[in-house]
Parts: structure tokens; sequence; C-alpha cells
């Protein structure tokens, strides 16, 4: 038999594997999927289980209950549901250009207005990532090309952002900087495309794991943004 629950306390990728393996690990279970976006588990097993029973095995971070059904359509509740998960996103980008835009506002030059949005963008940015460091690297090996075949660079990544929004916000090594990003960036908007052409649930690192925001389109744009931004500087720095 086959029974949905609902799992609060999952964090990262580390959280759903833990999960996942205990639950496994019991007697009478055949299978076991965990949606980390949408907290919930789908447990097979032989026998009917007792809630209970499943709320002693797992770690007492995680609280288990049974997913009772909704009288609203599914698609509307997850598109609602994803839209919600993506405010923290679109307001921290809108508060990133905005303070740019005061920045620059008495003597305007957009070249400076955008070496100020990429430098709040990754002070930002690490600042979330900062938040779950130990849960950051698992959440973003999941995607990352790079990270997953060398996962120092996972731990590394959080301080090379901070080190990059100095440079830009400070006018230290611009060039330099604006490699990096295109590097760093390129490797990880490559993984992300990846992720979305194979239609994965996954949940995305870049404000890190204290937010729990879906792998999804905006996530691309978010790269594309700073990689055009990169691009468009380095061009006009050399051209």
């Amino acid at each position: 038999m086959k029974q949905t629950y609902t799992i609060t306390g999952m964090t990262c990728a580390g959280c759903k594997a833990k999960v996942e393996t205990v639950l496994q690990n019991l007697d009478t279970v055949t299978d076991v999927t965990v949606n980390l976006e949408r907290s919930e588990a789908v447990v097979t097993s032989t026998t009917p289980l007792n809630l209970e029973l499943l709320q002693t095995a797992l770690p007492e971070k995680y609280t288990i209950s049974e997913q009772t059904k909704n009288i609203f359509a599914p698609s509307e509740i997850e598109e609602k549901s994803e839209l919600q998960q993506l405010f923290p996103l679109f307001l921290i980008f809108f508060y990133i250009t905005t303070a740019s835009i005061l920045m620059n506002f008495s003597s305007w030059k957009t070249a400076e207005f955008m070496l100020d949005f990429m430098g709040l963008f990754y002070i930002v940015f690490s600042f979330f990532k900062f938040l779950d460091y130990t849960g950051f690297p698992a959440s973003f090996q999941m995607y990352d090309p790079l990270a997953k075949q060398i996962p120092a660079y996972a731990w590394v990544y959080p301080f090379i952002e901070v080190a990059l929004g100095v440079l830009f916000l400070c006018r230290i090594q611009i060039p330099i900087a604006l490699i990096t990003t295109i590097i760093i960036l390129g490797i990880t908007t490559i993984g992300v495309s990846k992720a979305l052409f194979d239609k994965k649930t996954i949940q995305c690192a870049c404000l890190g794991t204290a937010l729990k925001l879906p792998m999804t389109k905006a996530t691309f744009i978010e790269n594309s943004i700073m990689l055009v931004m990169a691009v468009w500087m380095l061009i006009n720095l050399y051209f």
C-alpha cells in the first residue's frame, strides 16, 4: 500500500537523504520517495504503517503527519505556492535594484549602477548562504556541475561571493571580478538549465537553504541578468 505524508523540518538535500534512509530501513517499507520542496514523503509498504511508529523513527527535528486531500485543484495550489515561495527572491531583487539606483541617482552612470548591483547581489546572496552554511553545500551540489565534481568548491562558494561583492563595491580588480563572475555563474547556469530541462524538483541554493526556494525559470533569469551585465561590462572595458 502507498501513503503520502507531510514532513516538516526538512531544509536541505541532507535532510531529504536522512528522512529517506530512516523510513526505508523500517521493516515493512519497500519504497520511499521524498519531495523536499513539497515537504512530503510517499511511502510504499507491505502493511499499514502506524504514524506514531514513523514519528519515533525520525529524528526530533522532523514532524510527520498524514496528508489530507484538498478540495482545490492541484494545479491551482501548486502555482500559488510556487509564487509565494519565490516572493523573497523577487523582494530581494527589488531592494538590490532600488539601492543601486539610489547610490547612483545624483550622477547617473550605467556602468557604475551595474557594478553596485553586482556587488550588492553577491553580498546579499552570500549572507543568506551563511545563515545555514553547513546545509548549503549539499543543496548546491544537486545542480552545480563543478560542485558535484569538487565538493570543496561548494564550501568555498559563499566566500567567493563575498570577495566578489567587495571587489565590485570597492572598484578593485574589476576585470578579474567580471571574468570570475562569467565563469562561476556560467557553470551554475548550465546546471540550472539541465535541472529545468530534466524537470527536476529540487531546491534552489541561490539564497542558501534558510529560505525554501524551488528551482524555476526565475533562477535561470537571475543568473542570466548577472552574466549579461558581466559580459557587457567586460566588453566596454576592452573594446
